[in-house]
């Protein structure tokens, strides 16, 4: 059963200051152009970050997940339906369940790789994977696991053990969104299909795969079937047509010239930021479910800015470097 948006009234308020203090894109440039690292990651303390100044990049990243998951898990027990913030855990728990299959394939322990920000603790999934025992694991998930894992031993083939996941993933993150029978979110989730759909496409094109590998890389929920993507990839220019008018009608452009050899990095910028114009439009909502969408989304937004900068200094890359990777911001 959906919550009325006044159930959301003194979540969305809590959430609106603490927007006032997420990074904006005018503190992101000032954090390139910091004459050192260490002057760069002082700035975050003005956005509620702890002093990042003296960590090393492994160090940066683990802080990071640490922060997305204590958000998270507080923001799951404030919520009137934890299910909407579980919405945005969910990626976390596929991206461990990729870990352990392809850490158990190759011989290799990469736990470290591992994201405490999914709805299943890292504990309790590792146990279930390595007993074969998935009792309170959601079956969408169990299922997946048990696929991608038969499969990549199978075929050998990662790639094929990533699409399962991947379906697995977005079938949960579409069924959450129609089950808590929010249209914004429901649009969200869409948006987040087509893209990947998109990458997908223009992926097959550059890799010179055929049809019936993009049919098979193509999730099933978005706006555009799956037959029309094979239509469109036909060509590579079909592919501009497909979302005209929509907040990937740029991506889509970008993404025809990157199917034909063109920078994947103008398209992958152009596919994340059409998300976040998606999300823009939680502005127009006082309170309800879409502030609480729109912060999650800008904080994951956030984080990911952050990791590019930090390490990027870090690594001694050059301020226009960094920039030309980062993606538009929420706040």
């Amino acid at each position: 059963m959906a919550n009325k948006k006044e159930d959301y009234l003194y979540l969305s308020a809590l959430l609106r200051a603490r927007e006032a203090k997420m990074l904006t894109r005018e503190k992101a440039e000032r954090m390139l152009d910091a004459p050192t690292y260490g002057e760069a990651a002082k700035m975050l303390t003005d956005c509620g970050y702890k002093d990042f100044s003296e960590l090393s990049a492994g160090e940066v990243e683990q802080a990071l997940n640490d922060r997305r998951a204590v958000e998270f898990a507080e923001l799951a027990r404030m919520a009137p339906n934890k299910k909407l913030v579980d919405v945005f855990r969910i990626k976390y728990d596929y991206h461990n369940a990729k870990t352990l299959i392809k850490s158990e394939a190759e011989g290799i322990d990469r736990t470290d790789l591992m994201s405490p920000a999914g709805r299943i603790s890292i504990a309790e999934l590792t146990t279930a994977f390595r007993e074969d025992k998935y009792l309170g694991i959601p079956d969408v998930l169990s299922d997946a696991m048990l696929n991608a894992k038969s499969t990549l031993a199978r075929t050998g083939n990662p790639q094929l053990a990533d699409f399962i996941l991947d379906r697995g993933y977005f079938d949960e993150l579409f069924r959450d969104a129609k089950e808590l029978d929010s249209r914004f979110l429901s649009g969200y989730a869409q948006v987040l299909i087509d893209s990947a759909n998109l990458r997908s496409a223009v992926r097959t094109l550059r890799m010179h795969k055929d049809a019936d590998f993009l049919r098979t890389a193509v999730i099933p929920g978005g706006s555009v079937a799956a037959e029309r993507f094979v239509m469109a990839s036909a060509s590579g220019e079909g592919l501009a047509a497909l979302f005209s008018g929509t907040v990937l009608d740029k991506a889509a452009s970008y993404g025809a010239e990157a199917a034909n050899g063109g920078p994947m990095t103008k398209f992958e910028l152009a596919c994340d930021n059409a998300v976040t114009e998606y999300l823009s439009n939680a502005r127009l909502s006082g309170y309800g479910e879409e502030p609480v969408i729109a912060y999650l989304a800008g904080l994951e937004g956030e984080i990911t800015t952050v990791r590019m900068i930090l390490t990027g200094r870090l690594a001694g890359l050059a301020p226009d470097v960094i920039r030309e990777r980062l993606r538009d911001l929420y706040a």
